[in-house]
């Protein structure tokens, strides 16, 4: 056998047993967590929207959105525009005068998670967020918070 086809021959069978292979994937980035709680299916702010602002990280200027609730279901105006994420069920509990809510929106049409995490107190609200992308050779993390009002109810 010649120096080349045996070269060649140990480079077949060393790549065929995966010894020399090579990871060009990047490891996972978990979504936002949200704490353990009693959580129950949501109710508790069926009917209200908010129009949040918010700063993203990595990110360096503020962003708006409006959050719905209704009939049990979550919506973000601006996943809904980027993606058709539609409506997902939320979940809630509740502290003393404070509503704690999550949901777990996904797009139907690409790899995009987004978790939401909130607290309502009267017509104030808080949130943090994280959207997540997983591709089979990345997965790059936007996370963020913001604040905002109660809208007053649509017409209709």
């Amino acid at each position: 056998m010649t120096p080349i086809a045996h070269a060649a021959a140990i480079a077949a069978l060393t790549l065929g047993t995966g010894a020399a292979t090579v990871s060009v994937m990047a490891p996972d980035i978990p979504d936002m967590a949200v704490p353990q709680a009693d959580w129950a299916p949501g109710t508790a702010l069926n009917g209200q929207s908010f129009a949040i602002t918010a700063m993203t990280q990595p990110g360096d200027r503020p962003q708006t959105d409006t959050l719905h609730f209704r009939d049990g279901t979550f919506q973000s105006a601006d996943c809904q525009d980027y993606c058709d994420f539609g409506w997902t069920g939320y979940q809630t509990w509740t502290d003393g005068e404070i509503t704690h809510f999550t949901a777990t929106t996904q797009c139907p049409t690409e790899p995009h998670t987004v978790v939401w995490h909130g607290q309502v107190v009267g017509d104030a609200l808080t949130v943090a967020f994280s959207w997540t992308t997983r591709r089979w050779y990345w997965t790059h993390q936007i996370t963020g918070t913001g604040n905002g009002t109660t809208l007053p109810p649509a017409a209709g």
